[in-house]
C-alpha cells in the first residue's frame, strides 16, 4: 500500500539505452556475452576451490564466496537489461525496482566486507604464519562470512524502505540502466537530505571503513615482506597477495569514482555509464585476475 500511495503502481522506465535504440541487437549480444563470461569464470573459480584438495584453505574459501557474490551481483542487473533489449521496453515494476535496488546495495556492501576479511586472512598468513592454521579455522571463516551478511541485511532493508517511501514526481523516467539510490533520489518530490546522509553513512560503514582495514593490513604486510632477507622470499610472499590487491584496486577504484564524484545534471550520462562499468567489469575480470596472478589456481585449472 505504501508503494501504491507514492507511485500509483506505475513503476519506472529505465532509459539507459534509449539514445541507442538502433543498437539494441548489438547491445543484447555484447551484454549476453559479458554475462556468460561472468557466469562461466566465477563458476569455474568456485568449482575448482571445491573439487581441488590443494585449494581447501581459508583464502580459497573466501574466494569461493566472492565468486558466488559476483554471480549474484551481475544477475541482479544484467538479465533485466537483456530482456529490455529483446522486447525494447525499459519498464520495471515498483516492487521489481525495489528488489533490484535492495539486492544491488546488499551484495555490494557484503563484497566490501568480504574483501576486508580476505585482507585480514593475507595479513595473518604473512605476518603471523606460524599461527595461521590456528587463527584462520574453518569455524572462524564461516562466522566471518555469515557475519558479513547479518551485519548488512537489516541496514539495507532500512535504506531501501526509506527510498521507496518517498513521494516521487509525475515523471518516472529513470535515466539509468538499473535502479540505484542516487538516480532514484533525483526523482523524489521531497527533501532528500536525510536520505543522502543515510546513503553516505552506509558508504562510510560498509565501504570506507573496510577499505581502511584493507589499507592497514597491506601496510603491515608490506613492512613484513620488506623484512624478508631473500628476494625470492619477498616475491613469493607478496605474490600471494597480488590477486587480492588487484581485485581491491578494481572494485574500490570504480566505486570511488561513482559514489564520490560530484553529480550534476550535465553528468547524467557519464554517471550511468560509470555505474554500468562498476556493475559488470569487476565481476568479469576478477576470475581472470585470480587465474593469471595465482599460481595455485593456474595449476588447479590445468589439472
Amino acid at each position: 500500500k505504501v508503494l501504491e500511495n507514492h507511485t500509483g503502481g506505475s513503476g519506472f522506465i529505465l532509459l539507459g539505452f534509449s539514445d541507442h535504440s538502433s543498437l539494441q541487437g548489438l547491445c543484447f549480444t555484447i551484454f549476453l556475452l559479458i554475462y556468460l563470461v561472468v557466469l562461466t569464470g566465477n563458476s569455474l573459480i568456485a568449482l575448482i576451490t571445491v573439487v581441488d584438495s590443494s585449494l581447501h584453505s581459508s583464502m580459497y574459501f573466501f574466494l569461493r564466496n566472492l565468486s558466488f557474490l559476483e554471480i549474484c551481483y551481475t544477475s541482479v542487473t544484467l538479465p533485466k537489461m537483456l530482456v529490455s533489449f529483446l522486447v525494447e521496453d525499459g519498464r520495471i515494476s515498483f516492487l521489481g525496482c525495489a528488489a533490484q535496488l535492495y539486492f544491488l546495495v546488499l551484495l555490494g556492501s557484503i563484497e566490501c566486507l568480504l574483501l576486508a576479511v580476505m585482507a585480514y586472512d593475507r595479513y595473518i598468513a604473512i605476518c603471523d604464519p606460524l599461527h595461521y592454521t590456528l587463527v584462520m579455522t574453518r569455524g572462524l571463516c564461516i562466522r566471518l562470512v555469515v557475519g558479513s551478511w547479518v551485519a548488512v541485511i537489516p541496514v539495507q532493508v532500512g535504506q531501501t524502505y526509506q527510498v521507496f517511501t518517498l513521494p516521487f514526481c509525475a515523471s518516472h523516467d529513470l535515466h539509468h540502466f538499473f535502479c540505484d539510490v542516487p538516480p532514484l533520489l533525483e526523482l523524489a518530490c521531497a527533501d532528500t537530505f536525510w536520505n543522502q546522509v543515510i546513503l553516505y553513512t552506509i558508504i562510510v560503514l560498509f565501504a570506507v571503513f573496510p577499505f581502511s582495514l584493507i589499507l592497514i593490513s597491506y601496510i603491515k604486510i608490506i613492512r613484513a615482506v620488506l623484512k624478508i632477507p631473500s628476494a625470492l622470499g619477498r616475491h613469493k610472499a607478496f605474490s600471494t597477495c597480488s590477486s587480492h590487491l588487484g581485485v581491491v584496486t578494481l572494485f574500490y577504484g570504480s566505486a570511488t569514482v561513482i559514489y564520490f564524484k560530484r553529480r550534476s545534471r550535465h553528468s547524467v550520462d557519464t554517471d550511468k555509464y560509470l555505474a554500468l562499468f562498476y556493475a559488470i567489469v569487476p565481476p568479469m575480470f576478477n576470475p581472470v585476475i585470480y587465474s593469471l596472478r595465482n599460481k595455485e589456481v593456474r595449476i588447479a585449472l590445468k589439472r
